[in-house]
């Protein structure tokens, strides 16, 4: 018997949360190169990330690199760490902290007189 639970994911990306768009790959390659849409573009919808391959030769294995390589990328990063945090419930948290922050006690509003001066505005 098995002792492992197996953990089901907290949420997942997959393929059809993306926009996959192919085209023909450039550079060296010939003639087959110029005839066969193998280079894939992966933009992940909700992040806006991309991540796009051509190095290899079958579509089907550019397509996992493209997504691979969106899903390294810094704005899906930073899209998945605000995904977990809205998920998790920590977004309400962090939403009534910075409310408490923002409260008019807290504040220094200050503007620009005449004289090129700061002063405290009421």
């Amino acid at each position: 018997m098995n002792d492992k639970k197996e953990q089901t994911p907290f949420f997942s990306v997959t393929a059809s949360d993306c926009r996959f768009d192919y085209y023909r790959g450039s550079g060296k390659g010939g003639q087959k190169r110029n005839k066969t849409s193998s280079a894939v573009r992966c933009t992940h919808l909700a992040s806006g990330a991309v991540g796009q391959s051509e190095d290899g030769r079958s579509q089907a294995q550019n397509k996992k690199t493209a997504f691979s390589r969106m899903a390294e990328t810094k704005k899906f990063k930073i899209w998945l760490q605000m995904e977990f945090s809205r998920k998790a419930g920590i977004e309400a948290e962090i939403e009534a902290k910075v409310d408490r922050e923002m409260r008019e006690h807290n504040l220094l509003i200050e503007g620009k007189t005449d004289d090129g001066k700061w002063e405290k505005i009421e």
